[in-house]
């Protein structure tokens, strides 16, 4: 029989009636959710789901809001690391790894960029050396969000730099919590540290943490990447007003998550603040600031449409691919436009900071912080190359190291 979103809401209803208990601790729960195959449907049975089209994810995560409990884990985890596993495995990878994401217990990172290794991820020098048993770790990376208290880290590392440089990387689960791995924040020209750089001094991952196979991480590295242009789009969670253990329990997960990305809407433009921005500044009569904000609402509808056709793709089963990156440029040009408009809107007040400036300093942040929106998750250089190769089939952007032994290209 053919699932339907009526079959599946009353199915869900009928399980979570019975065994859902606000005063049983969170983990708990998610350990019954995973079992039961409610924690994300669309997976196959093997791997704590029940083998439903995509739509399932969405409608049953809306449902258990609905009925006042609660779903998966928030952070890198879930949305990154998990579908890269789940979609490149090995198996044994997949049952050490997949089920501790699925409860919370492991929480994630991405160790992928490096001072020298941004754009030209595949440039990336942190090596990774077999040693019995283990990989031998020592290198650095940068931009790291949450690394501080991470389980896991998503590592792309070079175990072979006689290979071509987009060949001989490995995609490895480093574990966090050990003495060869140093966490140092970043501190951001708008007051904040949500990122760090991570140091590897003879850090340590078991031999078979490998995700898909050894030397071929750039190819696994792409189906993280092309999660990781949606990800901007998650939005807290809404929780059940009761109380019960549960409930606080996930309250305080997503607190603590998404006050790393508190300065994210300010990253984004804030186009929702820039009508009630130019009220307050009394500029909503000029027709030349009514020009830029209505031009500014067009992009953003257009793009919230795009957006959605994305997510009907991804409905019907289809992994995200190249037309992430139209996603991610035009989330780059809506914030660099609505930048300028509040701009133009508080003229140089908008500089000012503190309890008396534009929003309480909100218009500042906005003014500082857009510049990150073009490089983080891929620049949008490296964007438009995807979607001139991948989308639009032009010829290759020249690369004449692509076949070069890595140990002899330049870089640096």
């Amino acid at each position: 029989m053919t699932a339907s979103p009526e079959s599946v809401r009353a199915e869900l209803a009928g399980w979570v009636g019975p065994n859902w208990d606000p005063g049983r601790a969170l983990r708990d729960w998610r350990e019954l959710l995973a079992a039961a195959g409610w924690a994300v449907p669309s997976w196959p049975e093997r791997w704590y789901g029940r083998g439903l089209p995509g739509w399932a994810d969405e409608l049953v995560a809306a449902e258990l809001t609905r009925l006042g409990a609660v779903g998966t884990p928030v952070g890198l985890g879930m949305a990154l690391a998990a579908p890269t596993i789940l979609a490149h495995g090995p198996d044994q990878v997949r049952e050490r790894l997949l089920r501790p994401i699925l409860t919370g217990e492991h929480t994630w990172c991405q160790l992928f960029s490096e001072p020298g290794a941004g754009s030209d991820l595949a440039g990336l020098s942190t090596s990774a050396v077999l040693d019995g048993d283990e990989w031998v770790v020592n290198g650095q990376k940068v931009w790291n969000t949450s690394a501080q208290h991470a389980d896991f880290g998503m590592l792309l590392a070079r175990t072979d730099p006689a290979a071509p440089k987009h060949h001989g990387i490995s995609y490895l689960a480093l574990p966090m919590h050990q003495p060869g791995v140093q966490v140092r924040p970043l501190r951001q020209m708008n007051g904040r540290a949500s990122f760090n750089e991570v140091f590897f001094t003879n850090a340590r991952v078991p031999k078979h943490n490998v995700v898909g196979t050894a030397g071929e991480g750039w190819r696994v590295a792409l189906t993280t990447l092309a999660h990781e242009r949606r990800f901007g789009a998650m939005r807290p969670p809404r929780y059940d007003e009761r109380r019960g253990r549960a409930l606080d329990e996930a309250r305080a997960e997503a607190a603590a998550h998404f006050a790393v990305y508190a300065w994210y809407p300010q990253r984004a433009g804030r186009v929702d603040l820039v009508i009630e921005h130019a009220r307050a500044a009394g500029r909503h009569r000029d027709p030349v600031i009514r020009q830029a904000i209505a031009r500014l609402i067009t992009m953003q509808r257009v793009s919230q449409w795009t957006a959605e056709r994305a997510r009907a793709e991804r409905a019907s089963g289809r992994q995200p691919g190249a037309e992430g990156s139209i996603g991610k440029l035009a989330t780059s040009n809506i914030a660099r436009e609505a930048a300028r408009v509040h701009a133009m809107i508080a003229g140089a007040a908008g500089l000012l900071t503190g309890p008396a400036s534009a929003f309480g300093g909100v218009i500042a942040e906005v003014l500082v912080s857009v510049p990150a929106q073009s490089i983080a998750g891929g620049t949008d250089e490296v964007q438009k190359n995807i979607l001139a190769e991948r989308m639009l089939g032009l010829p290759a952007e020249p690369r004449p190291d692509k076949d070069l032994p890595f140990s002899q290209t330049r870089r640096g």
